[in-house]
């Protein structure tokens, strides 16, 4: 078998190594089934099994009430950046906020403007997307439908630690990118959705928990395959859903209830695998430059330049050569870019962390 290098990458990204030999051991024929994940039929009693365990196992996790529903849709964040005010601003006769901290919140405002009137609540645009507001930052409408924003910026590396203030209004949230990284408190949002790629699963899944509340807002006049309430009705079955990203999803679940123990143990996890990386950024007198203000630093991607740019290339092409895989950053930050989501393992982290100081020693 071909060696496993570490998957630096921000999504398709890196998946939990018992997760993959599970579905590797099982994928030619599911235990006391006969068929695979990938060719089995989703009216089938295993699969409602499955819908059943993962949708506890993120109750679980979550600490998700019976107030909120738990559905499994597809399109990723982009279809949901379009879903979120079909469904929730549709018929209210009010306007939604945006706080914009970085390219997917501005992504996500854009298409919610098709829909009715948006405006933004804060855009870090001015400062390229390197900080994220204060409270005191933000200009909220305290009669708005909603108000979006998004926990972790995968291109700039900004994340939010907690939930913005937003007194009565009802709080939605893209937690893509951050999802099942730390505990959430779950009462806080109206709705939350995340496509599994980059955190919990495989692509062609995005989970969606929503309260009983916002979901009575769903219009009987929006299109079948874009109505929330649907979907909840249908127990996520209104059309044939991924069936084994699903599968996967439920495994990435097992996982962190099983293995690592929990989201708190994930967090305190993810924290020391952060601080490695930003330890070496701090202390290199200025050979590495993070994006992102320490404040505002995400746990999941660390952004980064070198101080002389000409030899990023040179880093980029080394680090793969020792396994460190899929650093390049975006085109729009520029730079390094190290996806470290939940199932990066610390001696990953650790190889890049000795690399970078190795590299610099070298410069």
């Amino acid at each position: 078998m071909e060696k496993r290098v570490y998957n630096f990458s921000p999504g398709p990204a890196v998946l939990p190594l018992p997760v993959l030999e599970e579905v590797q051991r099982d994928l030619l024929s599911l235990p006391g089934v006969g068929v695979s994940a990938l060719e089995i039929s989703h009216r089938c009693p295993w699969f409602d099994k499955v819908l059943e365990e993962t949708e506890g196992n993120l109750r679980k996790l979550l600490g998700i009430g019976p107030n909120y529903r738990v559905l499994f849709l597809q399109g990723g964040s982009r279809l949901q950046f379009s879903m979120v005010p079909m469904n929730l601003l549709r018929g209210t006769g009010k306007g939604a906020d945006y706080i914009v901290t970085g390219s997917w919140g501005q992504m996500a405002m854009t298409e919610a403007q098709r829909e009715g009137k948006i405006r933004a609540a804060y855009n870090g645009k001015a400062t390229n997307f390197d900080r994220l507001p204060t409270d005191k930052d933000l200009d909220l409408d305290p009669q708005a439908a909603y108000v979006h924003f998004t926990s972790n910026e995968t291109i700039q590396g900004v994340q939010f630690a907690g939930e913005p203030a937003t007194g009565n209004v009802p709080l939605v949230c893209d937690v893509s990118s951050d999802f099942l990284h730390r505990p959430l408190p779950i009462d806080r949002y109206g709705l939350i959705y995340a496509c599994a790629q980059k955190n919990a699963g495989p692509a062609g899944v995005t989970v969606v928990v929503m309260s009983e509340d916002l979901l009575a807002r769903s219009s009987d006049q929006l299109p079948t395959m874009l109505n929330y309430k649907l979907y909840a009705d249908e127990k996520s079955l209104l059309n044939t859903p991924p069936v084994f990203a699903i599968y996967v999803v439920m495994l990435v679940t097992r996982w962190l209830l099983n293995d690592i123990g929990g989201l708190a143990k994930m967090h305190a996890l993810n924290k020391q695998k952060a601080a490695m990386l930003y330890d070496v950024i701090d202390s290199s007198g200025g050979f590495y430059q993070g994006h992102a203000q320490p404040a505002c630093r995400s746990l999941m991607n660390v952004t980064f330049r070198l101080r002389d740019a000409a030899t990023e290339g040179a880093f980029v092409k080394q680090a793969e050569a020792k396994g460190l895989h899929y650093l390049k950053g975006h085109r729009s930050v520029g730079g390094i870019r190290a996806s470290i989501y939940n199932a990066m393992p610390q001696e990953g982290v650790a190889a890049l962390a000795d690399f970078m100081r190795s590299f610099q020693k070298a410069h």
